[in-house]
């Protein structure tokens, strides 16, 4: 149940309550009051009758009709009213028990009291639904108005750091809206200091580390040699990830589209990610490629390759063999059979600097191909699988129609 029809239907419920109320208590007041005005009218009947032995006033004695249980009551000797429902209308009695007979007089009820009544209960029905109508109304206002912030809250939560909510009006939702817009500013700025700050760095370290591995490359091969050099390319990998993020976040990457296949993407990738993670000597790792259906894409596939190769990368490093790259027309699947993705990374997508490997790893290879992704326009999603092992899904868009 929706917000707008909970207060819709509390309000409504409330009135309907309160007319309930009025209804039954207003005319019952009515004929208490017409009760006490034959009463009084009674007990002077009744002194009359005392002092002169006349029957005054409407009064009778032990007269025919009188409803059994109202008798019953005056036989207790005290003065009693009573209100009987007739085929023609209520029936208002009241007598006293006297010298052994029963002095009683009855009136109908007032018309006054069945309008009063009848003009409550209409006008009650009509406040009723005309209550609804507008607590429905102004429910749904608020209700859209959560709703508005509900979506500009998601987009700010996805990274949009540019949505802010309308801050109209002086109520609770206003100042709620204000605080999630100073939040929204406050994360927007320190996620820009910090994405300016890494990436000045990057940018002040690839001069030295750069000398840095060209000084390297012309030392003599050996042990402590080629661990400075395999130290030194690790370096510079990091420092070309930290640039490239940098890159991504400030919008400065163009895609280069064109229409290429698939299968070749993958087998591509395939090659760089194996070669750039086997060692002088080492065996390869075991990936497989699948091309189950081959498909042209109209896509960046400088972009796709270093996708795939991230992928792949970090099934090699996460994961355990075998790799296998699934090509299904646009869409690639990259499965490893290791321990699965982390639940964070399920949940919330690849984040900088974190990792599901404890020590291991910034993070940084699936942040680059979540945002190569999101630059070429394809779809990227993380799952975890039946059977074990993590998979990657790179759907690319529609393909392109055959010629046939």
């Amino acid at each position: 149940m929706g917000l707008r029809t909970k207060i819709g239907a509390t309000i409504t419920a409330t009135a309907a309550v309160a007319v309930l109320v009025t209804g039954v208590q207003v005319p019952a007041m009515l004929i208490d009051d017409e009760r006490e005005t034959v009463l009084d009218r009674l007990r002077f009947a009744e002194r009359v009758h005392q002092e002169s032995g006349r029957v005054a006033y409407g009064a009778r004695l032990d007269p025919p009709g009188v409803p059994p249980a109202f008798r019953e009551r005056l036989a207790q000797g005290r003065h009693s009213t009573y209100l009987q429902e007739t085929p023609d209308g209520r029936m208002i009695w009241a007598g006293v028990s006297t010298n052994g007979h029963l002095l009683v007089m009855n009136t109908p009820v007032s018309a006054v009291v069945t309008q009063v009544e009848q003009a409550l209960w209409k006008s009650g029905a009509v406040g009723v639904g005309v209550t609804g109508l507008v607590s429905v109304a102004v429910a749904a206002g608020f209700g859209r108005r959560l709703r508005a912030s509900a979506r500009t809250a998601e987009r700010i939560a996805e990274g949009d750091l540019t949505a802010r909510l309308p801050e109209g009006g002086r109520d609770e939702i206003t100042a709620l809206t204000r605080t999630v817009n100073a939040m929204a500013d406050a994360l927007g700025s320190r996620l820009q200091a910090e994405r300016e700050v890494t990436a000045n760095i990057a940018h002040e370290l690839r001069t030295p580390v750069a000398g840095m591995v060209a000084a390297a490359g012309l030392l003599p091969d050996g042990r402590a040699e080629n661990m400075v050099k395999e130290r030194a390319g690790r370096l510079r990998d990091l420092m070309e990830d930290v640039l490239e993020v940098a890159r991504l976040d400030n919008d400065a990457e163009e895609a280069d589209l064109r229409w290429v296949e698939a299968g070749r993407l993958a087998r591509r990738a395939a090659r760089a990610a194996v070669e750039a993670r086997t060692a002088p000597g080492a065996p390869e790792p075991d990936v497989r490629v699948e091309v189950v259906e081959d498909a042209r894409v109209h896509t960046d596939p400088r972009r796709v390759e270093r996708v795939l190769t991230n992928l792949v990368t970090n099934a090699f490093r996460h994961g355990a063999p075998p790799v296998v790259i699934e090509v299904t027309g646009p869409v690639i699947r990259v499965r490893d059979h290791g321990p699965g993705f982390p639940g964070h990374l399920l949940s919330c997508g690849p984040q900088r600097f974190r990792t599901g490997a404890a020590g291991t790893g910034l993070g940084l290879g699936l942040t680059i191909a979540a945002g190569q992704a999101r630059l070429i326009g394809a779809e990227l999603r993380f799952t975890n699988p039946e059977g074990g092992g993590a998979q990657a899904l790179l759907d690319l868009g529609a393909p392109a129609e055959s010629d046939d």
